[in-house]
Order: structure tokens, then C-alpha cells, then sequence
């Protein structure tokens, strides 16, 4: 299934009560990106690839006087509306994103994915533009940002999981 979700910031001072309805929302958690990261991969917690990218981003901001602040500067700059395009290799899911050298704009691979028989490493050393988030596995993801983002949008770095994690 695909879904059209949009990202929201919001700074504030304290965290607000959280009421779990045991549907949508079964528990709270307030994390720092790196612990929220941690906690995934150590499998606390799950995050799907769409949030895993967003806490990466997050990372960036060394404070939430910082992330704030980008936020106020790029209220007026514009926004970034994509979607990824899955290729299957022979040992992973790769979801492209736009920039990627290997994503297309053609809406035939937004149902259907791409697939080919090589595994993910040769995928990577072929290339070079990449703007990808590579799934290992349910808890193994990993980020590789080498393009420059449109209206001054901070992207994720990089980011690989360690193959001891795999």
C-alpha cells in the first residue's frame, strides 16, 4: 500500500501529555534522533523507511533552537513533494528518491516495482548519485545522500548500518 503523508515540525518548550488509545497509538516515547535510531536498530522500536529518513534529517540539528530556526528560514522557500520508487535487488529493497540516478519519474514504477538480479553492493558501486535508503532488513536500514536538495531542504547524511547489525 502506498500513503500520502506529510512531515510536521513543531518546537516546543516541554512534551506534551501523550493519551494512547491503544489503536493508533499504543505508547510515547521522546527521543533525541541518535537514540531513536538506536533504539530501532537494537529493535525497541520500528520505524517505517518514510520516519527513519525524518529522524535522520533531524540529526543535522545539533538543538532545537537550531531546528527551529530552519524552520522559521524555510518556512517561504518551498517544499519537496516525492514519492520512492522500490528496486528489488537480490539481497535488499532500495527505495529511491528523486535525484537518485537510477529513479524515474515514470508512474508505471510507482505500483510496480523494479527489480534485477544484482545484489546491493554492485547497485552501489556502479553509481554515484544516489538519494536512497537501502532496506536490509526490518530493522537494518541504511541512508546515502550524495545530492544537493531543492529549496534549501537539509537531507539525512549518510548513514550505512554496520555490517555486524545485518
Amino acid at each position: 500500500r502506498r500513503f500520502n503523508t506529510a512531515f510536521f515540525v513543531c518546537c516546543l518548550r516541554e512534551p506534551p501529555p501523550v493519551y494512547p488509545d491503544l489503536t493508533e497509538v499504543v505508547s510515547c516515547q521522546w527521543s533525541s534522533p541518535s537514540e531513536a535510531t538506536e533504539s530501532f536498530i537494537s529493535k525497541e522500536i520500528w520505524l517505517a523507511p518514510p520516519q527513519f529518513y525524518e529522524i535522520r534529517r533531524l540529526g543535522n540539528f545539533a538543538s532545537l533552537s537550531e531546528l527551529h530556526k530552519f524552520c522559521l528560514d524555510g518556512a517561504s522557500e518551498g517544499m519537496e513533494r516525492w514519492l520512492p520508487i522500490t528496486l528489488l535487488t537480490a539481497d535488499a529493497a532500495v527505495q529511491l528518491l528523486p535525484g537518485d540516478e537510477l529513479y524515474l519519474e515514470d508512474s508505471d514504477f510507482v505500483e510496480n516495482v523494479m527489480s534485477t538480479e544484482k545484489k546491493t553492493e554492485e547497485i552501489m558501486k556502479e553509481g554515484e548519485t544516489f538519494h536512497r535508503v537501502v532496506l536490509h532488513s526490518h530493522h537494518a536500514y541504511s541512508v546515502h545522500v550524495t545530492v544537493q536538495s531543492k529549496y534549501k531542504h537539509v537531507y539525512p547524511k549518510t548513514y550505512v548500518i554496520s555490517q555486524s547489525r545485518l
